[in-house]
């Protein structure tokens, strides 16, 4: 996917949730804006804590489909809400705000690994399972470096993009990517939770 927001089609009552995650200058997730649409209500509303909810909550959770915007156009005009307003109309809906905890990235003493690391978590299951060079791979960007791999945390509760940057500057390759691999998972049905910097 490469949309600028993220689209999600719910169900029992039927709608459709937009959203989009804020990042400090590290790529790391400062907060999520959020608004719903739904056939029990059929206007735009308020849901940066509806879309916290649903990363934690099992019921909510399993009513929730990531999409990409076509799927979520043709679902928002079959449920009666016309054409899918543009993605600057929809920004302006996202005026709910719900700030996530962050943390300068942990170093433990001196170290000679100069790379960035950085973990993106997600809930539910992929669907279908990522093709191999997805869950792990690697790229150079000009002169930077990447690699990931992707595993289950928490018990198999969720998963884990792990990413290591090896950068030659200033980190301007690191967002970009970390949206790319992001948004190529959430088109396997993982449900991004936030995107986290460890050193």
């Amino acid at each position: 996917m490469s949309d600028s927001l993220d689209y999600y089609l719910l169900t029992d009552p039927a709608g459709v949730l937009v959203e989009e995650f804020t990042r400090d200058a590290d790529g790391a997730t400062t907060g999520l804006k959020a608004a719903i649409w739904s056939v029990a209500g059929p206007r735009w509303r308020a849901a940066a804590s509806f879309g916290l909810l649903m990363r934690t909550d099992k019921a909510q959770l399993a009513r929730a489909t990531p999409v990409a915007r076509a799927a979520a156009a043709d679902a928002f005009r079959q449920f009666g809400g016309g054409d899918l307003p543009a993605e600057d109309e929809l920004r302006a809906e996202l005026t709910d705000f719900a700030p996530l905890a962050s943390a300068p990235p942990l170093r433990l003493g001196p170290s000679r690994d100069a790379n960035r690391h950085y973990r993106v978590l997600f809930a539910k299951d992929p669907r279908p399972e990522p093709p191999a060079d997805l869950a792990s791979g690697s790229r150079r960007i000009g002169a930077d470096a990447y690699s990931w791999k992707l595993r289950r945390v928490g018990n198999g509760i969720g998963w884990a993009l792990d990413v290591t940057a090896g950068l030659a500057g200033p980190p301007g390759t690191v967002e970009p990517l970390l949206r790319e691999l992001t948004a190529a998972l959430r088109a396997h049905g993982l449900i991004p939770v936030t995107t986290e910097r460890f050193s």
